[in-house]
């Protein structure tokens, strides 16, 4: 290609309209969770973990008397040591330490408010050999609260895990400022290969190459030996030391055997690294350890059955009371709901009230076609619904809700509203999902329900979308209403004039709302009408319908 050619190229690009970027809603391919729940667990770290002491208090894990066993030289040497134990948690290593080394100040950290309230209630606490404080070392300067290169030994174990990948470097960069210039960091966390993350594959918990997300939020990053020492490395770090321990963890109550992996490594600032002190340092291979009693690895018989996969008890079974029908629901148990990427695994209040619109107002789906996007776990208006309808489809798209959602379904109805009610899975503005659901039902649905599904902005019209590619478009005699869609929702992240404007693009009209109602409208009211009755106790103020109905006229749109 000539010059000229290329510059031509190079201009008609520039030229080109730049193409909207693509914002990801669903999971990847690969299992990963998408971005949104990515910065969500970032920016809720410090919630989770308070919430998991708030939980487990100082049971979850043992405390940890090995440490005199594997790195007593380095606590044994003369002179009063000053130790920083970083992510304390409830005081695990804290304690031991201080029974073991009575000549020792230890130095505790963690982000977690609740942790640091847990080591300052310990029964051997006491402020003369233990200073604890919050600090979040990806953001809080040590120094506020330590004196620089003052600091003999750092303890790590099992916490750089819990950390972004990308802020790791700031926590080494963080304790290197505190550590005298021959301290030593005593490293001691999770290896790739690990059962845990075994555990994690295939299961949408995955955030990065070899960090994952907990059922609770918390978070977990699992280390090669060549990731670690590069990090440390990068620091100014030398590794004087180091062992990929593996070893079978054994409940034979339970009959269960689990093989842990991790890493275990010493490190020291690179000018203090003498040649013989290097010559620690092996392949993989040679400090690849299958170990038994030499070793222990810190973990309580729950942690073991959790990281094991015996399901915990994260789900919890609730009575619903709806008018004059009664359901007993499964779903996700509340301390778990606020960390759980599936909204559907939840009962909403929203979903409550349309529930009770339709038990009082049979009128709405009586012999119609009924479709509900985004139904949850729960079903609660899709069972309702399927006592008057001529069929009821319930869609999430979400497997986990799916599968208490079938679980719900079988165990609250019963013949024949169980054999009007079908159930699949819908991810919005999937065609191939898109064209199961119009398989079910080549005439449409006259009614679409949807509860609490406008809270992602990027869902929007994916939602829009898919409800105008299986709404009903014909109506059987000329006096019957137009096919509908009714919204009922908390406002959160989308405002009304967003989801207004994005329905009308794709041919619904909204004629009504509640709990202000649209006087411009031939309908105005209709909705009010629903509540005549005044015995429902609204729960929230926030707490809205939007009524929609749908125009034949709107040219074709892909979804």
């Amino acid at each position: 290609m000539s010059t000229i050619s290329k510059m031509e190229a190079s201009v008609d690009r520039d030229q080109q309209p730049q193409q909207p970027k693509k914002i990801q809603i669903y999971s990847n391919p690969n299992d990963e969770i998408s971005g949104f729940w990515r910065e969500k667990y970032e920016r809720d770290a410090k919630k989770n973990w308070d919430i998991f002491y708030k939980r487990h208090q100082d049971r979850f894990f043992k405390d940890r008397h090995y440490l005199d066993k594997e790195w007593g030289h380095h606590f044994s040497e003369e002179g009063r040591r000053v130790i920083l134990e970083v992510g304390c948690g409830a005081g695990n290593t804290v304690f031991p330490l201080l029974a073991a080394y009575p000549d020792t100040f230890v130095y505790a950290c963690d982000f977690s408010p609740r942790a640091v309230d847990l080591v300052k209630r310990h029964r051997d606490f006491t402020e003369a050999r233990v200073n604890a404080f919050v600090c979040d070392l990806t953001i809080d300067d040590l120094c506020q609260h330590i004196s620089p290169s003052s600091i003999d030994i750092v303890t790590m174990i099992f916490v750089l895990s819990a950390v972004s990948p990308e802020k790791m470097s700031l926590v080494v960069q963080n304790i290197k400022k505190v550590l005298k210039p021959n301290g030593r960091v005593l490293f001691r966390d999770y290896a790739t290969g690990d059962l845990a993350q075994e555990r994690f594959i295939g299961k949408e918990q995955k955030i990065s190459e070899n960090f994952y997300v907990r059922g609770d939020g918390t978070r977990a990053f699992y280390f090669s030996v060549e990731f670690l020492e590069n990090l440390f490395k990068g620091i100014g770090f030398n590794m004087k030391e180091h062992v990929l321990c593996c070893k079978q963890v054994e409940n034979r109550s339970r009959e269960i055997v689990m093989n842990r992996r991790w890493v275990q490594a010493v490190f020291q600032a690179a000018h203090c690294i003498t040649g013989s002190a290097m010559s620690h340092l092996q392949g993989d291979n040679d400090n690849l350890k299958d170990v038994e009693n030499e070793f222990e690895i810190d973990i309580s018989e729950g942690m073991a059955i959790e990281m094991f996969g015996v399901p915990p008890s994260s789900e919890e079974v609730v009575d619903v009371s709806v008018k004059n029908y009664y359901f007993k629901i499964r779903l996700l148990s509340k301390e778990f709901q606020h960390t759980c990427t599936s909204t559907g695994l939840m009962l909403w209040e929203s979903a409550r009230l349309m529930a009770y619109v339709l038990a009082t107002n049979q009128e709405i789906v009586s012999g119609k076609r009924v479709l509900e996007l985004g139904c949850g776990c729960s079903g609660i208006c899709s069972m309702i619904a399927s006592r008057f309808a001529d069929i009821v489809v319930a869609t999430d798209g979400d497997t986990k809700a799916l599968e208490l959602l079938t679980e719900n379904v079988s165990s609250n109805l019963k013949s024949p509203f169980l054999d009007t009610l079908q159930m699949r899975k819908l991810q919005w503005g999937n065609e191939t999902d898109i064209d199961a659901i119009q398989k079910l039902n080549r005439k449409g649905f006259d009614v679409i329900i949807g509860t609490d599904v406008t809270y992602i902005p990027q869902a929007i019209n994916p939602l829009f979308a898919t409800a105008r590619a299986l709404i009903s478009s014909s109506r059987i005699m000329e006096h019957e209403q137009k096919s509908v869609l009714i919204l009922c929702h908390i406002l959160r992240r989308v405002d009304e004039l967003s989801l207004t404007s994005a329905a009308s693009e794709y041919g619904f009209k909204l004629v009504d709302r509640w709990p202000e109602s649209n006087p411009e409208n031939s309908i105005q009211g209709l909705v009010k009408n629903w509540f005549s009755d005044g015995q429902y106790a609204v729960p929230s103020t926030a707490l809205s319908i939007l009524y929609f109905s749908f125009s034949e006229s709107i040219n074709e749109i892909d979804c």
